[in-house]
């Protein structure tokens, strides 16, 4: 079992022994194990196999979890998930991700109108038998209808994370058949888009029957869809729909093109290509007049290049001015990569819900190439995050202060907080301590169901502070479980612009938060993008990669990104705003 597998069962038992009511400690236990496993940079089962590494010396992950990957790793399943599994009725763990329904009231709702399915509670909700229930009402019977659909949607796409951690899985299962010359996945994946609706594989092969039988083999596999000569569709894991495309290596260029997509992005070159004289598909260019003699093909440069275009970064592949940029004398935007990050404003430490100390923090930020970083831990606000008060606070402060004056190589942490944006308004810090910040993120944690004006208020409110340097995941998301709270967009950009602020682009690929048209429209109203990891642990900085995709995609570029200038320039920037 590698690491995504473990951290799925991990998962899986926190939801399980949910449902049954266990105690909150050991539920918490299994989420926080299963987020330690998807941020470790390294196999569990190295660590597990050299007898001078200890597995349970990792944050997150304690004595019991770690006999368990051991389990894991020698017996490929968990006995304990197994007997839970066979214990538990299927629609309850599809029900428990709905937004805003917990497991209480999942097993209240199974168990009084006998529900074997989401489409039984569907209906139940239509007819509107939920509300009859005591502890139910009228909206709440609303928001199961409405959350439904996100369970759904977010049962039918992974997220860039979950498909990255699948793409590696069948990466490594297929290079492994010496039949296949080249291979690259394609798609949305290709495109960095935050969840993907299936993989797409092309292959390079001279024996097209091995590559699907190599694929048949693949360990998560449920079914084959169906499987011809040089196509093979499967179902893998939770149900989700790989396809793979065995493609001749005069036309690999030409395909990786067009099952790289988008439509728009498609239609587009199609289009221009017409307008040349020329057509465009799977199998290359070719001129019209003579339709059968293709011109290029074999790599996705020579196709671009015969449309007298450059090659296109696949996350700018949308429909939007890609082929514009790539026609102009002056070509493409420089667009940002991991490798200009210096910076991440946003992590946590110990002190409040974060598993390693500022020490360790600035450790790895250091071997990642960070020059400065800001230490931004929770305000009193986020009691069950052991947020900090002022006193608490203006301590850590004091210790941050001494930190900078023992460092010899010009490596700054900035006194930082991320401090709530309080429901009725207000910070939860005094201006008067905050004034003595390096930097804050403001954020919405609490009243997320507010009206879309008293959440605007707040957040507008916020950054007219002085005090405040960013917004924190702005719009309050996670990904396939929680929508966005409801927040006029637009009048947050004009106060952002106004008061001279930056917006956050949370990389936690559970949020990515601004969204890619969010990051657009701030970008075009001036306004700095921060992106940052929000990490609670050394391994949680590793997320930032997700938010440069995310920014590619957007089109930001390096003098755009906060996180991208030199600490001199930012601690000028900052200067300016005192």
């Amino acid at each position: 079992m590698n690491n995504p597998d473990i951290a799925r069962v991990f998962e899986e038992m926190a939801d399980l022994l949910e449902l049954r009511g266990e105690n909150a400690f050991r539920v918490r236990a299994y989420r926080n194990g299963a987020k330690a496993i998807h941020e470790l940079a390294e196999p569990v089962a190295e660590i597990l196999a050299d007898p001078e590494r200890d597995l349970k010396s990792y944050a997150g992950i304690g004595s019991t979890l770690a006999e368990k990957c051991a389990v894991l790793i020698k017996q490929g399943k968990l006995p304990q998930l197994e007997e839970l599994k066979a214990n538990t009725p299927e629609v309850l763990l599809k029900m428990t991700r709905i937004p805003g329904l917990g497991a209480k009231k999942a097993m209240a709702l199974q168990k009084e109108l006998k529900l074997e399915t989401l489409e039984d509670l569907r209906q139940a909700c239509v007819d509107q038998r939920v509300r009859a229930l005591k502890g139910f009402a009228a909206k709440t019977e609303q928001l199961i209808l409405d959350g439904i659909a996100i369970a759904e949607a977010a049962s039918q796409r992974l997220r860039i994370d979950e498909a990255e951690r699948l793409v590696e899985r069948l990466d490594l299962h297929l290079k492994e058949c010496q039949a296949i010359d080249q291979l690259e996945f394609a798609g949305s994946f290709r495109r960095g888009k935050e969840t993907v609706g299936d993989i797409d594989i092309l292959v390079v092969s001279q024996d097209h029957q091995q590559v699907m039988d190599r694929l048949a083999e693949f360990p998560g596999l449920l079914n084959v869809i169906a499987r011809g000569e040089t196509k093979m569709s499967v179902r893998v894991d939770d149900h989700f729909q790989v396809d793979l495309r065995v493609v001749p290596a005069e036309s690999f260029g030409a395909a990786l093109q067009y099952f790289t997509g988008s439509k728009e992005h498609n239609v587009a070159v199609r289009g221009l290509a017409r307008k040349l004289g020329m057509t465009v598909n799977e199998y290359g260019v070719a001129k019209l007049d003579d339709g059968q003699e293709y011109i290029a093909g074999a790599t996705e440069e020579s196709v671009y290049e015969a449309l007298g275009l450059r090659w296109i970064s696949p996350e700018l592949r949308e429909g939007r001015k890609e082929l514009e940029w790539a026609a102009s004398a002056e070509g493409f935007p420089e667009l940002l990569s991991l490798e200009d990050i210096v910076a991440d404003l946003h992590m946590h430490t110990t002190a409040s819900d974060g598993s390693q100390s500022l020490e360790q923090m600035v450790q790895a930020a250091r071997e990642l190439g960070r020059t400065h970083i800001a230490i931004t831990d929770h305000s009193k606000r986020v009691s069950m995050a052991n947020g900090l008060d002022e006193a608490r606070l203006l301590d850590q402060w004091k210790q941050i202060d001494a930190f900078n004056t023992r460092q010899k190589d010009g490596f700054r942490v900035l006194k930082g907080v991320e401090c709530d944006i309080l429901e009725s308004g207000p910070l939860d810090i005094s201006d008067e301590v905050l004034a003595e910040a390096d930097w804050v993120v403001a954020s919405v944690h609490y009243g997320q169901k507010q009206s879309r004006q008293a959440i605007t208020d707040r957040i507008v409110g916020a950054l007219a502070n002085p005090n405040v340097h960013t917004i924190g995941h702005p719009t309050g998301r996670l990904i396939g479980s929680r929508p966005p709270y409801e927040v006029d967009m637009a009048a947050v950009f004009q106060a952002a612009a106004e008061y001279g602020k930056t917006l956050e682009l949370n990389a936690n690929p559970r949020r990515l938060d601004l969204c890619e048209e969010h990051l657009m429209q701030a970008v075009a109203h001036g306004i700095p993008i921060t992106i940052n990891s929000d990490a609670h642990s050394t391994d949680g900085m590793l997320v930032m990669r997700y938010g440069i995709i995310q920014a590619r995609r957007a089109g930001l570029l390096t003098k755009q990104v906060v996180n991208c200038w030199p600490l001199e320039d930012l601690l000028k920037w900052l200067e300016k705003r005192s």
